[in-house]
């Protein structure tokens, strides 16, 4: 039985993180993988990792054919071309807890898709905050976000069951757009609430800096328009679970800048949690 599980980091002007976020595949427990590398930007990453003692079968180079031609068409280079039957994202400044695949492959065994709690951490590896912490839980597309209220870039899916591509045309938000279009043929979701999944939260990393709310918003306006046309096919409480939470969503956006003046590195996680508890 294939057990192989395609990861998918698209890596631009990446050399300062790559080493890590490799090293992070290099440890994991589950040992069938293959690590697809697409460069964005140029760089010769084969190269870059072989001076540093890096040379695995496993790892595969790509080029997105171009410089700068953004992370969805880089990774949708490569779900265009794998054939392993399990998929997972990871930036190129993420890193894996060593057992993220074999406890995801375990909850594929029952779902189409696995998610997983974040470790959100500095660049330093300095931690911040869990998100979606907790017991195991399984979701509905409706009750996923208020579980696990931001980035989604730690899914990992059962191709044959549900599958997708990353929408160039979203400036943000483009985790939870493929996450809605996997959510199309996979009716819940398995959620693990151990942190498996180190998510980097720089400075200017769009869901915290100063000067990213408009594109924040245009794209959680796109998503909500799309869920109320039907343009994912869910049951209408998942409409309503996801429209409800990207209401409450846009109404911190529009609230953000005045709480980050007031409490300078304010993260936008922790300025959402307590909208989203008082919807619930």
């Amino acid at each position: 039985m294939d057990r192989t599980v395609a990861i998918i980091t698209p890596a631009y002007r990446a050399e300062d993180t790559i080493l890590t976020t490799v090293r992070s595949v290099l440890d994991q427990t589950h040992t069938d993988w293959q690590l697809w590398l697409v460069a964005d930007d140029g760089a010769d990453y084969e190269a870059f990792l072989a001076r540093a003692g890096i040379v695995d079968p496993r790892i595969r180079h790509l080029s997105s054919g171009g410089i700068g031609r953004g992370a969805s068409v880089t990774r949708n280079v490569a779900l265009d071309q794998i054939t392993a039957p399990y998929c997972a994202i990871l930036d190129a400044d993420d890193r894996l807890k060593p057992q993220k695949l074999q406890l995801a492959l375990q909850g594929l065994e029952s779902h189409a898709v696995v998610t997983t709690a974040l470790d959100v951490m500095t660049d330093s590896f300095e931690h911040l905050r869990f998100v979606g912490q907790g017991t195991d839980h399984v979701l509905t597309p409706g009750q996923h976000k208020f579980v696990s209220l931001s980035m989604d870039s730690m899914v990992v899916w059962d191709r044959r069951r549900a599958d997708g591509r990353y929408d160039p045309t979203m400036s943000n938000m483009t985790d939870l757009e493929l996450l809605l279009q996997l959510y199309r043929t996979a009716p819940t979701s398995l959620h693990l609430g151990t942190p498996l999944h180190d998510y980097i939260k720089r400075s200017t990393s769009m869901s915290n800096g100063k000067n990213v709310a408009a594109g924040m918003i245009a794209s959680k306006s796109e998503i909500l328009r799309r869920l109320n046309a039907g343009h994912y096919g869910l049951p209408q409480q998942d409409v309503d679970g996801l429209a409800a939470f990207l209401t409450v969503s846009l109404e911190a956006e529009a609230l953000y800048g005045d709480a980050l003046e007031a409490h300078p590195g304010l993260l936008f996680e922790d300025h959402l949690e307590p909208m989203l508890q008082r919807k619930i």
